[in-house]
C-alpha cells in the first residue's frame, strides 16, 4: 500500500503536465499545425500524384448513377435518426445529452476545460453578498416524516397494479437507517444481532420476515442465561425484530399497531434500563412515532395527537426527526387551525430549515382566511388587500421553496405513493406533501383557485433560479438526479427550471431532415439535382466538381 501511494503523486504529476501541454498546444499551436498539413500537401503533391488521383476519382464518380446518391443520403439520414431516437432516450430518461456529456466529461479535461464532477460555484444570495452555491453531494436525502407501512400500503399497491412504488436506492437508504437507529452497540456481536444486522440488508422482503422470526427464537432460547448487559442487547434484538414484522409482514395497520405495541414494551424496558444509551431512545422514539401513525390513519386523530405532543415534550432534542410535521398533519385533520398556527410560529424560524409542509402549510393558513370571497376579477379591479397580498406572498414564498408541489395540489400531475426518502425542494418531497396534505387544501374553499390564480407569478420574480434566489437560496441543481433515484421509473419526475433540448438532439434532428429531403428529392428529380450538385460543388471547388447524375 505504501508503494502504491508513493507512486500516485509522480503518476497524478506526470498526468497533469500531460494535460496542460496537450491544453497549450492545442490553444497556441492549432494554427501551426494548420500550416505544416498545407505545407506537406504542397511538398507531396508532385511525387504522390495528387493531381492524377483527383482526376481518377473525378471520372470514377462521373460512372455513379442517382441510385447511389439516393442509397448514401437515405444511408445518412436512416444513422442520423437512430443517433436522434437514442439522444431522445437518453435526455428523457437521465436529463442530458449523452454526447454532450461524454464530450465534457472526457474531452475536455484532455483540453484544459474545468472538470464537471464539480458543482460549487459563486452566488450572489440574498443581501448582495457572494456565496458558495452547494455541490451535488451536499443535497441531502431525508427520511420522509410521514412515510407508509411496507406491508400494509405499499405491498397491497403492488398486488394491485404490479407496479414497485419504491426503488431499491430508497430502499437501501432504510436498511442504512434501521441499522443505525437499532442494531446493539454491544462490545461482542451476538447471533441474533448478526441475524437482524442481515435482516435489515436483505432485499427480498420474505428473507428479511424470516430473518426476524430467526431472532425471535434466538432470543427466547438464550434469555434465561444471561447477563443484564447482554440481556439488554437481546432484548433490543427483539424489539427490532417486532418492528420489522410490523412494517413488513403485517398487511393491515391494526395488525401493525399490534406488533408495535409489542415492540414497545420491550423498548421503555430498555429505556428504563439504560437512559445514556442513545439506540435505546432511538428504538423508543420510532416505536411511539409508529404507533402515533397508526392511531391517525385508524381515525383516533385526537389520541395521535396526544401522543405525537408528548412525543416532542419528552424528547425534544430530537427535532431533526421532524415529528412536528406528523403533529401539523393531524391538526389539519381535526381543522385545529389555532394549533396549527402555534405549531408554525415555533417551527417557521429562519434559523431552522425550512420543508415543504411547513412553507405550504403557512401558504393554507394564510390562503383560507381570504380564499372564500377571493375573485380574480374583483382583485383585478379593485386592486388586492393587505390579507390578500400576504395570502399572495405567503404562496410566492412556498412556491419558491419548491416549485414542484403546485401541480399536484391542482392535480395537474398524478400523484403517486411517497416514497420512504425525500429531497426538500425536490419533486419526491412535493409527492410526499401533496399525497397527505391535498385533502386539507380542499376542504379550504377557494384555496385551491388562490392557489390556481398566483402560484406561476412566482417565477417572474426568480427569472434564473438556479443563480439567484429571493427569499430562499439559489434552487439546487442535483434535484433531478437525486429524485430520479428515489421515485420509481414509471413516475415522470418533475424539473425545475426547465431543461432546453440540448444542442446535439436539434442538430441531429435537422441533419436527419436535410438527409432525408436530399434522398427524396435526388431520388424524384434527379437530372435537377445534377446539376445543383455541380453548380455547389463548381462554386466551392473551382475546377475540380461533382458530375452531373444523368
Amino acid at each position: 500500500m505504501e508503494n502504491t501511494a508513493g507512486s500516485n503523486p509522480q503518476s497524478n504529476g506526470f498526468t497533469e503536465k500531460l494535460k496542460s501541454w496537450l491544453s497549450w498546444s492545442w490553444t497556441y499551436v492549432c494554427f501551426i499545425w494548420f500550416g505544416m498539413v498545407l505545407i506537406m500537401i504542397y511538398v507531396l503533391w508532385s511525387p504522390l500524384k495528387l493531381q492524377e488521383t483527383l482526376a481518377s476519382a473525378s471520372v470514377f464518380l462521373n460512372t455513379l448513377t442517382p441510385k447511389f446518391y439516393v442509397a448514401l443520403t437515405g444511408t445518412s439520414s436512416l444513422i442520423s435518426g437512430l443517433i436522434l431516437i437514442f439522444e431522445w432516450w437518453y435526455f428523457r430518461k437521465y436529463g442530458t445529452s449523452f454526447i454532450e456529456q461524454v464530450s465534457v466529461s472526457h474531452l475536455r479535461p484532455l483540453l484544459g476545460g474545468v472538470e464537471s464532477s464539480s458543482a460549487t460555484g459563486l452566488f450572489t444570495s440574498i443581501n448582495g453578498e457572494t456565496e458558495l452555491r452547494p455541490s451535488v453531494s451536499e443535497c441531502k436525502v431525508w427520511r420522509n416524516p410521514l412515510n407508509l407501512f411496507r406491508g400494509a400500503e405499499y405491498n397491497r399497491y403492488t398486488w394491485v397494479t404490479g407496479k414497485e412504488p419504491l426503488t431499491y436506492y430508497d430502499m437501501n437508504l432504510s436498511a442504512q437507517d434501521h441499522q443505525t437507529f437499532f442494531t446493539g452497540d454491544t462490545p461482542q456481536l451476538r447471533p441474533e444481532d448478526a441475524v437482524m444486522q442481515k435482516a435489515w440488508r436483505e432485499r427480498n422482503p420474505q428473507a428479511r420476515i424470516r430473518a426476524a422470526y430467526q431472532a425471535l427464537e434466538m432470543n427466547q432460547e438464550s434469555v434465561f442465561f444471561l447477563s443484564t448487559i447482554i440481556l439488554n442487547a437481546v432484548l433490543m434484538s427483539c424489539a427490532a425484530a417486532y418492528v420489522l414484522l410490523a412494517e413488513e409482514e403485517a398487511t393491515t395497520i391494526t395488525e401493525a399497531e399490534r406488533l408495535f405495541r409489542k415492540a414497545l414494551s420491550i423498548g421503555k424496558c430498555l429505556y428504563s434500563a439504560q437512559r445514556h444509551r442513545n439506540r435505546n431512545i432511538n428504538l423508543l422514539v420510532y416505536i411511539k412515532r409508529r404507533l402515533a401513525m397508526c392511531a391517525r390513519k385508524l381515525g383516533r386523530v385526537k389520541e395521535a395527537v396526544k401522543m405525537m405532543r408528548d412525543l416532542m415534550k419528552e424528547f425534544p432534542l430530537l427535532g431533526m426527526l421532524n415529528i412536528h410535521e406528523n403533529l401539523l398533519e393531524a391538526l389539519l385533520e381535526l381543522q385545529a387551525y389555532a394549533d396549527v398556527q402555534a405549531v408554525l410560529a415555533k417551527y417557521d424560524d429562519i434559523s431552522l430549515p425550512k420543508s415543504a409542509t411547513i412553507c405550504y402549510t403557512s401558504a393554507l393558513l394564510k390562503a383560507r382566511a381570504v380564499s372564500d370571497k377571493f375573485s380574480p376579477e374583483a382583485a383585478s379591479r379593485r386592486g388586492l388587500s393587505s390579507a390578500e397580498m400576504n395570502a399572495v406572498e405567503a404562496i410566492h414564498r412556498a412556491v419558491e421553496f419548491n416549485p414542484h408541489v403546485p401541480k399536484y395540489l391542482l392535480e395537474m400531475k398524478s400523484l403517486i405513493l411517497p416514497p420512504e426518502h425525500i429531497l426538500k425542494r425536490g419533486d419526491s418531497e412535493a409527492v410526499a406533501y401533496a399525497f397527505f396534505h391535498l385533502q386539507h387544501w380542499k376542504r379550504a374553499e377557494g384555496a385551491l383557485n388562490l392557489l390556481h390564480c398566483t402560484w406561476e407569478g412566482t417565477f417572474r420574480l426568480i427569472p434564473y433560479p438556479l443563480e439567484k434566489g429571493h427569499l430562499f437560496y439559489p434552487y439546487p441543481g442535483c434535484t433531478e438526479t437525486a429524485d430520479r433515484e428515489l421515485l420509481p421509473s414509471f413516475h415522470e419526475v418533475s424539473v425545475y427550471p426547465k431543461k432546453e433540448l440540448p444542442f446535439f438532439i436539434l442538430f441531429t434532428a435537422g441533419l436527419c431532415s436535410f438527409t432525408a429531403m436530399l434522398a427524396m428529392l435526388t431520388h424524384q428529380f434527379p437530372e435537377l439535382m445534377g446539376v445543383f450538385a455541380k453548380a455547389v460543388s463548381t462554386s466551392t471547388t473551382g475546377s475540380y466538381s461533382l458530375p452531373l447524375l444523368y
